[in-house]
């Protein structure tokens, strides 16, 4: 077994890492406001990232199915290759279901979903006000768990690289080395 990730997955995870990086504050920043082309735009722009960040998601866990991560460290207590893979489990789930709940809420809003304002996706509800707005909070609420459960896996991969030295974070970021 090898002590780091394939070229293929860690191009997944920095791109994917990256869209997201865009999404998050691109989806604060246009929230409130105003209707203009301009905000219309901004949401065209959040909708593309999120199919993007849906469709890499789905590479990403067919390569991993097919390509097993490097072990943990031996050194790692068990608690906390148990909260490791609580995170990763979770940020793996928030991939699929943020992107589905944006694409909800605007198919239940009227809004169709136009990937790189080409390619429609369908509708995958009917048009309904207060579904739309329910699945607005339900989008809203699952970005800011994804927010926390990046900020701690971002945590946690700073702790085994500056505390533990441990060769974690090197794993994802081959060009810090391999172990202390």
């Amino acid at each position: 077994m090898t002590d780091h990730y394939t070229r293929t997955a860690i191009t997944l995870h920095w791109v994917i890492a990256l869209l997201i990086l865009a999404a998050f504050p691109l989806g604060v920043y246009m929230h409130d406001l105003p209707l203009s082309p301009d905000k219309l735009r901004l949401y065209s722009y959040h909708k593309w990232i999120g199919v993007s960040i849906f469709l890499l998601a789905v590479l990403r866990i067919l390569w991993r199915f097919t390509h097993r991560p490097p072990p943990l460290p031996g050194s790692m207590p068990r608690w906390e290759k148990l909260a490791a893979d609580t995170v990763h489990t979770l940020l793996y789930a928030l991939l699929f279901v943020v992107p589905l709940s944006g694409w909800l809420m605007s198919s239940a809003k009227g809004v169709q979903t136009v990937w790189f304002g080409v390619l429609p996706l369908p509708d995958l509800v009917s048009k309904n006000k207060e579904l739309g707005d329910l699945l607005k909070e339900v989008h809203e609420g699952l970005n800011f768990i994804m927010l926390g459960a990046v900020l701690a896996h971002i945590g946690a991969a700073l702790k085994h690289h500056f505390i533990e030295r441990d060769g974690v974070l090197a794993r994802m970021i081959p060009l810090l080395g391999r172990g202390t």
